[in-house]
């Protein structure tokens, strides 16, 4: 039986009005579904450690390009007496983009003492399994080691996967003997490396071990507004509800006008539309060509950054870059709070230029912070995917 999505939305507003005034998380915030896009880990409760050495090799399998190197196996790696790291992510996840340095720093290191490093690049959204787009995203975020491009997610499933970033460490041995989901623990994974390299035979000696600290998080920053996903997919499962408008959810590849309720109507980790828009699979595009930026996107949230995926929604064909201006409570970004991708246009507004599909970072605020965000252009290719929040105290 087809139940329409509207009245889905319209039921859950009512619970999450009850949750508001006393009712439980687990009725504001249902689970998601088997099916659902999967989120990535970013803190310690989401993530898992394993040191069952006896676990059998995981396959890489149905990569579609390897970049940065040749291709090879966990299977070939051992028959070298080298050491395995298996890093799955994706370009545009910011809690993958945030190991990155991590990554960097072990590659650096060890790479000439037994450590093969391999990024399994398992995309979370379409446009990231274009072969050029991951190149130019490896090249822009310095990853120097060889990276499998996984588009049908065939390596994933093989090592049973369920979050970005994720990390699975092989012996010499061709065994697993250690992973980690998520973000952080860095100490504790740099140790795993340098006891199965040295088992392995390799001396370190001259290698000193700065243990490696975590990102801090404002201990100040509570609630945080979670991930916010754009396209119809995820919002019409279960977790979703991350547009907030009831129209929406009257079916999908709709043009509509949608009209933004305004201050003191938008929930938190919900996005409002004014103006004309089109709900697409995995994004929301503006759907007319404007002359005043008369239509934006709203979101109220709570956070220390705020960064976007963008894809614009002619890429693969040539397109003119646009700006999209950015307004933090209803005026321009102040320069100590703008994002790396932040410029400031000959008018004095808060812009960030969209000439490539990936994440652009937005804000980056001294401290937590409840505001209103508005995002406007005129531009037809402005089509976004999804806005990630973030309150670490070094950004991000």
């Amino acid at each position: 039986m087809w139940v329409n999505p509207a009245l889905i939305f319209a039921s859950i507003l009512v619970l999450i009005a009850v949750a508001c005034s006393g009712g439980t998380e687990e009725t504001a915030f249902p689970s998601a579904a088997a099916d659902a896009p999967v989120i990535a880990a970013t803190d310690a409760e989401t993530q898992t450690e394993s040191s069952a050495s006896t676990r059998p090799t995981f396959k890489i399998t149905g990569i579609t390009n390897w970049l940065n190197g040749e291709a090879t196996t966990i299977a070939d790696e051992a028959a070298q007496d080298n050491v395995v790291l298996i890093d799955f992510w994706t370009y545009t996840c910011i809690n993958c983009v945030r190991t990155i340095p991590r990554l960097q720093s072990w590659h650096d290191k060890y790479d000439d003492r037994g450590l093969t490093i391999i990024g399994v690049h398992s995309p979370e959204f379409e446009f990231e399994q274009d072969t050029e787009n991951l190149r130019t995203a490896i090249d822009q975020l310095g990853v120097d080691w060889l990276v499998a491009q996984d588009n049908d997610m065939a390596t994933w499933r093989a090592f049973d996967n369920h979050v970005w970033p994720a990390k699975y460490l092989f012996s010499a041995g061709g065994l697993q003997v250690y992973q980690h989901l998520g973000e952080g623990d860095y100490s504790t994974t740099e140790t795993r490396i340098r006891e199965a390299l040295v088992a392995a035979g390799h001396d370190l000696t001259d290698i000193p071990f700065d243990k490696p600290s975590d990102d801090v998080r404002d201990p100040f920053a509570f609630p945080e507004t979670g991930e916010i996903y754009a396209g119809y997919e995820a919002s019409y499962q279960p977790q979703g509800l991350y547009n907030g408008h009831p129209e929406f959810y009257t079916g999908p590849n709709q043009v509509l006008e949608y009209t933004d309720p305004g201050d003191g109507f938008r929930l938190d980790g919900s996005y409002y539309l004014q103006g004309s828009w089109e709900n697409r699979a995995e994004s929301i595009v503006h759907a007319r060509e404007t002359e005043n930026l008369e239509d934006y996107i709203a979101i109220d949230f709570s956070a220390r950054s705020v960064n976007v995926v963008i894809n614009p929604s002619s890429a693969g064909t040539p397109f003119e870059p646009f700006e999209v201006i950015i307004e933090i409570d209803e005026r321009p970004l102040k320069p100590e709070e703008a994002g790396g991708d932040i410029v400031f246009n000959e008018r004095g507004q808060s812009v960030i230029l969209v000439d490539e599909s990936r994440l652009y970072a937005l804000l980056e605020l001294s401290k937590s912070t409840q505001a209103n965000l508005k995002m406007r252009s005129n531009s037809n290719n402005f089509a976004v995917f999804a806005w990630t929040f973030g309150s670490y105290i070094g950004g991000a």
